[in-house]
């Protein structure tokens, strides 16, 4: 079984090695990696380019007045010294960091009497303004990050695949907790799975499209109430041959990702989830979250319910086998495209006298399932097919701690 490629929470599960030159590349955009690393290695960061530039600044202004001979007369009241005040490595630390964050407590200050403590003034206070600015700008830019918005955009645990329209549908729903609005939300979604050219090369994670509506607008999306994201499955679609059998064969994840900008900031943030194929429940649709309230006029929404699904009935066979019954002239209810219940011991002998290879005909194929009194349809339970991949983690983190707890 195939491990997450982005968990649940949005996190990717890749780990690349072997890269040339990588902290040279790394350094050459140093704004954007100083924003990436994590709080701890900035706060120190922050910390060490402060206290770094104090004291190389103090001990500038201890040699200028150390080689001017200050240090010699701090008992001679007529010798007039670069700076007043200055009788030591303290005094001279204090005086740097007075200069750079121009405090002037008034004792400590320069006088005329040398011109390159004058220019070092000069110069320490225009760093200490850029080193300023620097750091509460990388300290800005990674506390205002949208990342942490995606924190509160929901993806449903499950998608699920139904009838809708008339088409076999694979649905999935997407909320957001705050009031706040994502403005131009839109969606889109991959499917990674296995494909092998013509020319026989493997291509194991190989990112097929999955249409969410983008002609027709509907992968655009008004959060502000959660919204159910259709998938039509047609001859476009990844999913076009896949049957109930399939999800419990096939190695597949599909990727979703949620973009758009925040309105209280106007930073474009992203959310990402992923569904395996023993989340993706056959013959179930999404519990209905919103209720009118008649006693104040407020539409009320139930995020209590935002992963509930219900069994509803569903044909029992892939959308292309669906799509060549109903274009041979039969009814929905005589499209019978699947497996039959094995509870009905009458119906084995029939099963028996049709052809099961590849070049049966539509007509002995629709016979089959006529001669049977089972159902048309399969209602399927989630956690039977969820339970198929539930060793799996949802983040990062949380195979971190698995792994940790095993090794004790």
């Amino acid at each position: 079984m195939r491990r997450r490629l982005v968990y649940k929470n949005g996190e990717v599960n890749i780990t690349q090695t072997n890269i040339r030159k990588r902290r040279r590349r790394y350094l050459a955009d140093i704004f954007t990696t100083l924003v990436d690393i994590k709080w701890r290695y900035n706060l120190m960061l922050f910390a060490m380019a402060f206290t770094l530039s104090w004291l190389i600044f103090a001990l500038i202004w201890w040699l200028v007045c150390f080689s001017h001979g200050d240090l010699d007369h701090l008992d001679n009241s007529n010798w007039k010294p670069c700076v007043i005040e200055i009788k030591s490595f303290t005094s001279a630390l204090l005086f740097s960091i007075e200069t750079q964050h121009t405090i002037g407590y008034g004792h400590r200050h320069t006088t005329e009497e040398c011109p390159e403590a004058i220019v070092l003034m000069m110069f320490q206070s225009c760093f200490g303004v850029i080193c300023q600015a620097l750091m509460t700008g990388i300290v800005f830019a990674k506390l205002s990050r949208p990342k942490k918005r995606a924190e509160t955009l929901m993806f449903s645990k499950s998608a699920c695949i139904c009838k809708q329209d008339g088409d076999l549908c694979l649905l999935l729903r997407v909320g957001d907790m705050r009031k706040s609005q994502i403005v131009e939300a839109h969606l889109r979604a991959v499917l990674i799975k296995k494909k092998i050219t013509k020319e026989g090369d493997v291509l194991p994670l190989y990112q097929f499209d999955v249409d969410l509506g983008f002609n027709e607008g509907r992968d655009r999306l008004f959060l502000v109430w959660p919204v159910i994201i259709v998938h039509k499955i047609d001859q476009d679609s990844p999913f076009w041959e896949l049957s109930p059998e399939d999800l419990h064969r096939e190695q597949f994840e599909l990727i979703v990702i949620l973009e758009g900008i925040v309105e209280s900031t106007g930073m474009t943030t992203q959310a990402r989830s992923s569904y395996l194929p023993g989340e993706v429940l056959w013959g179930h649709r999404f519990e209905r979250l919103v209720t009118f309230q008649k006693e104040n006029g407020q539409y009320q929404i139930d995020f209590s319910r935002f992963h509930n699904t219900v069994p509803v009935d569903t044909p029992n066979c892939s959308a292309k086998e669906l799509a060549e019954m109903t274009a041979s002239g039969q009814t929905p209810e005589q499209a019978f495209c699947g497996a039959r219940p094995a509870d009905d011991d009458d119906d084995d002998d029939d099963d028996d006298e049709v052809e099961e290879g590849e070049n049966a005909s539509l007509a002995s194929k629709s016979d089959r399932y006529l001669k049977s009194n089972g159902p048309y349809v399969i209602k399927r339970h989630g956690a039977a097919q969820t339970e198929y991949f539930g060793d799996d983690y949802d983040s990062l983190a949380s195979k971190q701690s698995s792994s940790s707890d095993i090794d004790m």
